[in-house]
């Protein structure tokens, strides 16, 4: 079984994803969520009124944020049908370092603060999971 053309399309995916999650924060992640309120223990209306510039700051954050989420996405897209595709050096690495430290690091967080939506992240995680496993039991099967 040749899984060598399928792992750079779902390692594509999973660049989809983040990017997509990536507009999610640019352009419709309000400031505060109700996971955010409940983590933090407050309410919206008391947030706003003993810290008034706080959601005008965040929602700031969340673009700058976002925009790299964007990026990063289409930076993995751009390796998976490039230097993933052709199997450089050091591409596997790369793509592993990427997913632990952009949607793996997130899921991680996400579950450690009890986030409504940990189990949708880890769902992202698995693009990266499946093309890394594809490449490399296509690379070990190459060298038998």
């Amino acid at each position: 079984m040749n899984l060598r053309p399928y792992s750079t399309p779902i390692l594509a995916l999973g660049g989809s994803l983040l990017a997509a999650m990536g507009m999610y924060f640019v352009f419709l992640r309000p400031p505060l969520l109700p996971e955010d309120l409940r983590y933090i223990g407050s309410t919206l209306q008391n947030t706003k009124e003993n810290i008034p510039g706080l959601l005008n700051w965040l929602q700031k954050v969340f673009w700058v944020m976002g925009g790299y989420i964007f990026t990063t996405g289409l930076l993995i897209i751009v390796i998976a049908f490039t230097s993933f595709r052709k199997r450089l050096r050091g591409a596997f690495s790369i793509v592993i370092f990427t997913g632990i430290s952009s949607i793996g690091l997130m899921t991680v967080v996400n579950f450690m603060i009890g986030s409504d939506f940990k189990w949708v992240l880890l769902t992202f995680t698995l693009p990266w999971i499946i093309a890394l496993r594809a490449c490399l039991k296509t690379n070990l099967g190459e060298s038998l």
